[in-house]
């Protein structure tokens, strides 16, 4: 059971990596074209001039967290909360909350309607959700076990 847990994790960590970093390049390839989106979102124009590389940056950063063993449980934890965020605003725009409203997505993803790019996002949200879980129910089976080592130790090994 251990060994599918953790392939499993890995395997989901891997898709993830996969996704930020082609979700990184896309906008970074297709730079100006993503500032003028990020300029038509419904937030203040402000916030474009930090989010053009901020966004990338994080989606970056997230593949890298998830690469090394030692940080993957905060590599899925900053992926599962830039999901949430992403599905959010995805389901606001499916709602018809904003008119007009361009992806500022980049590569395949700019090429989804709106329902698509939810249930896109949906998928990748409980695959992100899911390595978490896994990743927890791993690291409290290891603390335990370690756990019973000490107090094994403690006593002698009796």
């Amino acid at each position: 059971m251990k060994e599918k847990v953790e392939i499993g994790t890995q395997l989901i960590s891997l898709v993830l990596v996969v996704l930020w970093v082609y979700a990184a390049v896309s906008k970074l390839q297709e730079f100006e074209a993503f500032a003028v989106q990020l300029l038509r979102q419904p937030f203040p124009d402000g916030w474009a001039a930090v989010l053009v590389w901020a966004l990338p940056g994080v989606e970056l950063g997230a593949a890298a967290l998830l690469v090394f063993r030692r940080t993957r449980g905060e590599g899925l934890l900053v992926s599962l909360g830039l999901l949430l965020l992403f599905t959010g605003y995805v389901g606001l725009a499916v709602a018809g909350v904003w008119e007009d409203l361009p992806c500022a997505c980049g590569g395949i993803l700019n090429s989804l309607g709106w329902g698509e790019h939810l249930v896109f996002n949906l998928i990748f949200t409980v695959l992100a959700g899911a390595g978490l879980y896994m990743w927890k129910k791993k690291k409290q089976r290891l603390r335990g076990r370690r756990r019973f080592r000490e107090a094994a130790y403690r006593s002698g090994g009796r």
